[in-house]
């Protein structure tokens, strides 16, 4: 069944039936009665957050802060193959930067490795886990098929002999692959998960805190109702994938002998976006064959890479906030989010003036080398924010296309005999041009009316031309700015018949050299400079007038090199 794509309106928020599930459990007579909501965040540290985690992160600790209660946060770091501390301190450094703390409540599953062991053993003694010998290919062709049992020869071995099998494996006796153990519940199970699915594997690699003391690990769906339980979780909120294994997390907290209450797990529907996968295989791929520069890539749906890209923890949040939380599988407009980050934006980032796409203007009737000073607000919407000063001179730079010697129908910027507004400064009249020999424009004449400072003309007559932003030739800097759009073309490529990376876009970044900022900027990056850790807080972000909302690079942009994101446009393409 296709998925159902999610449009949503800012005012429009989902029914949180989460909410709902936990006022019955702590209501009198509750499950939960009396007791303090507690919640975890369980990632695997096996690649960086992006944002469908943090729609979970959301919710979980969202959750506990609504209910005054708990959320802990938990390494699954029960399967080594991947797993690295990188990942750990990045993904620690994402959640704070969100917003959200888990105080002195900081796990790694592997720190349950003794009790999950104890916890098998027990199983084993209770005759309900066995040593298993089938090869993978022969578990898969034992499986069964709906109406047809699964079957092991394995299944009635002696209480003792799996004690000494088990014993064998986790002392490092058994080949790779060459004997699993498995829980024993129900062969014939409707429920796959439940067909005596297996607990324990044997592994030899290095565990990145564990080392090689272990050579047996358990699987997630032994691991992670025995740590919730041992940590006195009471509801572990979890996306839908898990819901057909809830009866397999149910029976593993029933049948080991944890002294704690029973765990409630609640599935909810993952995040979609439109033009992204959210596959950490997929998104490794990425890095790993360079189609991208890094996890940290602007274009990624990384956490890192937003907030690289000019994210802002507050729009994210409230983006997660405004989508709500279902069991609907749904996939929600990139614009939306895009949407979400202008509206924040808007309310906070520093008006300032660049050309991207620079063409020299000059002011034949303005006084060469004079130069005057005008105040410009930083933030129309937020008057708080104060002023800044730019100078006016006659060589000035505006945008290219800001120009044309023969306009098309409906145009009203700069051509020969046509008035246009300055922004903040005069009004001019577009005189002529020059051009190379190749016919290329390269300086734009115009003639500026002294009576019109501040752009209202003493006469007071309309101006029909629009208004230019500009930088001042006389003081301004080069900067690189780079333009980021989607990283695929196709709304979803993981449904792409030639795979995801067929549909890659190859637009998704141009890079713009020789752009002109306000020499301002060069203060703003000497102070970025010494920030201690720029990768993990938000750069400086500005809109550029005219262009969109722009931050500084939070690893290339340094004073001597001033490098820009564009973090969006200042059209809103979200239709509401």
């Amino acid at each position: 069944m296709a998925e159902e794509v999610k449009t949503l309106l800012p005012e429009e928020e989902g029914k949180n039936f989460i909410h709902n599930f936990i006022d019955e459990d702590i209501a009198e007579g509750g499950q939960f009665q009396g007791m303090t909501v507690h919640t975890r965040f369980p990632p695997e540290p096996n690649g960086y957050l992006h944002i469908g985690h943090c729609k979970a992160i959301c919710i979980d600790f969202g959750t506990a802060e609504k209910y005054g209660g708990l959320c802990n946060l938990r390494m699954d770091d029960t399967n080594p193959a991947k797993e690295d501390t990188e990942y750990v301190d990045a993904i620690q450094q994402d959640i704070h930067w969100l917003g959200f703390d888990w105080g002195d409540r900081f796990f790694y599953g592997s720190d349950y490795f003794e009790k999950d062991y104890e916890y098998a053993v027990e199983l084993i003694k209770k005759g309900l886990a066995y040593v298993c010998e089938l090869t993978p290919e022969e578990f898969r062709q034992n499986r069964g098929d709906i109406g047809v049992p699964a079957t092991s020869p394995y299944r009635d071995r002696p209480i003792e002999e799996n004690l000494r099998l088990f014993e064998k494996m986790k002392n490092g006796e058994v080949e790779e692959g060459k004997m699993t153990l498995r829980a024993k519940i129900d062969l014939a199970s409707g429920n796959f998960n439940m067909r005596d699915p297996i607990i324990y594997r044997v592994r030899y690699i290095n565990h990145h805190r564990q080392g090689t003391k272990w050579c047996i690990f358990p699987m997630y769906d032994f691991a992670h109702p025995i740590q919730d339980a041992l940590e006195g979780i009471t509801h572990s909120l979890c996306t839908l994938e898990f819901e057909e294994h809830r009866p397999l997390y149910d029976w593993v907290v029933s049948h080991v002998s944890i002294p704690y209450h029973k765990p409630r797990q609640i599935e909810f529907a993952r995040l979609g976006i439109d033009h992204t996968v959210m596959s950490k295989r997929k998104l490794r791929q990425l890095v790993e064959e360079h189609y991208v520069s890094g996890w940290d890539d602007p274009r990624m749906p990384t956490l890192c890479g937003l907030r690289r890209r000019g994210y802002t923890a507050r729009s994210i949040r409230n983006f997660c906030e405004r989508i709500g939380v279902s069991k609907a599988a749904s996939t929600v407009e990139y614009g939306f989010l895009e949407h979400c980050l202008r509206e924040d934006l808007n309310l906070t980032a520093e008006r300032t003036m660049a050309v991207l796409h620079p063409v020299k203007l000059t002011v034949t009737n303005y006084p060469e080398g004079q130069s005057e000073t005008f105040t410009v607000e930083n933030n129309p919407t937020a008057p708080e924010q104060g002023t800044h000063e730019i100078t006016f001179s006659r060589h000035l730079w505006v945008e290219a296309e800001d120009f044309m010697e023969t306009p098309i129908p409906k145009y009203k910027r700069m051509y020969p005999g046509n008035e246009v507004r300055l922004k903040g400064a005069y009004l001019v009249t577009c005189t002529g041009c020059v051009k190379d020999e190749n016919g290329n424009v390269v300086e734009v004449l115009c003639e500026y009316d002294p009576a019109s400072r501040g752009g209202n003309p003493a006469d007071g007559r309309k101006v029909k031309g629009a208004t230019i932003h500009w930088v001042d030739a006389a003081n301004c800097v080069d900067a690189e700015v780079r333009l980021y759009d989607n990283l695929f073309s196709d709304a979803n490529p993981d449904a792409a018949p030639e795979g995801f990376l067929s549909v890659l876009n190859p637009e998704s970044l141009a890079v713009l050299t020789g752009c002109k900022v306000e020499k301002a900027m060069v203060a703003v990056a000497q102070a970025f400079d010494k920030a201690a850790d720029r990768t993990g807080v938000n750069a400086p972000t500005f809109q550029f007038m005219r262009n969109g909302y722009f931050c500084m690079d939070n690893r290339d942009c340094t004073a001597d090199h001033l490098v820009f994101n564009r973090s969006v446009l200042l059209k809103d393409s979200f239709k509401k």
